[in-house]
C-alpha cells in the first residue's frame, strides 16, 4: 500500500450480501452493456452505460437485509478469536520433538 497510497483497504466479511449484488450489478452492465459493443470513443462507452441504467432503472428491486446485527457481530467476534487462536477446537501440531 505504501506504493499507492491512493488506495484504501477495506474489511468486507465473505458472503456480504450487499457487496454481492453490487458484484452482480457490475457484471450485468458489463455483459449487457460494454461486451456485446465495440466503441470508437469514450463518448459512445458512456452513452452506452447510460442508456444501460435508464433501461436498467425502469424496474427497481428493493433489497431488504435479512441478517440480524447481534449474529453478524457475534460472527466477527468469533473470526477474531480464531485469527488469534483463542478458538479452544483448534489444536496446533509441532513438527520439533521436545
Amino acid at each position: 500500500m505504501a506504493r499507492a497510497p491512493r488506495f484504501e483497504l477495506h474489511f468486507t466479511p465473505t458472503g456480504s450480501s450487499w457487496m454481492n449484488l453490487i458484484e452482480r450489478f457490475f457484471r450485468d452492465l458489463s455483459q449487457q452493456a460494454i461486451l456485446p459493443g465495440s466503441f470508437g470513443s469514450v463518448r459512445q462507452l458512456v452513452d452506452a452505460i447510460m442508456q444501460y441504467l435508464a433501461q436498467h432503472n425502469l424496474n427497481p428491486k428493493r433489497y431488504v437485509w435479512r441478517a440480524k446485527g447481534e449474529e453478524i457481530l457475534a460472527k466477527i467476534q468469533r473470526a477474531w478469536k480464531a485469527a488469534r487462536g483463542e478458538n479452544k477446537n483448534v489444536t496446533i501440531i509441532s513438527d520439533t520433538d521436545d
